[in-house]
């Protein structure tokens, strides 16, 4: 479910709600009474880690099989044999 951003157009004050997409927008102000206006809001942030898009760099531990990684450390998914 999105966060909503609303700010009051009487008295300024700003909030935000935890709501379903379907569900109506706030109309009235928790604080004064007055009438909400929903603004637009950033959006959710992309959280990347590792070196590239491939299922090794989200996954814990190693690659499990013993054909993948010759020697002791594997250069396709990092782990240290």
């Amino acid at each position: 479910m999105p966060t909503y951003e609303y700010k009051c157009r009487d008295c300024g004050h700003c909030l935000e709600a935890f709501q379903k997409m379907s569900d109506e927008p706030l109309t009235e102000c928790p604080e004064c009474g007055g009438s909400l206006r929903r603004l637009i809001g950033k959006g959710a942030g992309f959280i990347f880690r590792g070196s590239g898009f491939y299922a090794t760099d989200y996954r814990e531990g190693g690659c499990g099989t013993d054909n993948c990684c010759p020697g002791n450390s594997c250069s396709g998914c990092g782990d240290k044999r």
